[in-house]
């Protein structure tokens, strides 16, 4: 297997773009579920008004790890698009410099 600096700009970008893709799905999926979730939850603790429900829910430690998950993966998704945007300026790069190099050449 080839070390990573032989690896083609373009081939680093579509993993580092997959990898994005499936982490901001991730994190999207938390993010609109968390309607959801709140309900199901408020709802499992039976007949009992919506604002006490609610304010349970949200004290609860499930509720806390619920939105830090949530927090958290989007983070993750967030990075992995840095990195997806630092490979593409990267690639970018090397071709202005090859380009002027092939400049300097035809001048010199």
């Amino acid at each position: 297997m080839r070390d990573n600096e032989d690896r083609l700009w373009s081939e680093r970008y579509r993993e580092a773009a997959e990898t994005w893709v499936q982490l901001d799905a991730a994190a999207n999926l938390l993010e609109e579920c968390k309607s959801s979730v709140l309900a199901q939850r408020m709802s499992a603790l039976g007949d009992i008004p919506v604002s006490h429900a609610e304010r349970t829910v949200k004290a609860s430690d499930e509720w806390h790890d619920y939105v830090t998950k949530m927090v958290k993966a989007r983070e993750a998704a967030n990075l992995a698009k840095v990195k997806t945007d630092f490979i593409k300026m990267r690639a970018m790069e090397e071709q202005s410099a090859n380009a002027n190099k092939r400049a300097e050449m035809r001048l010199g």
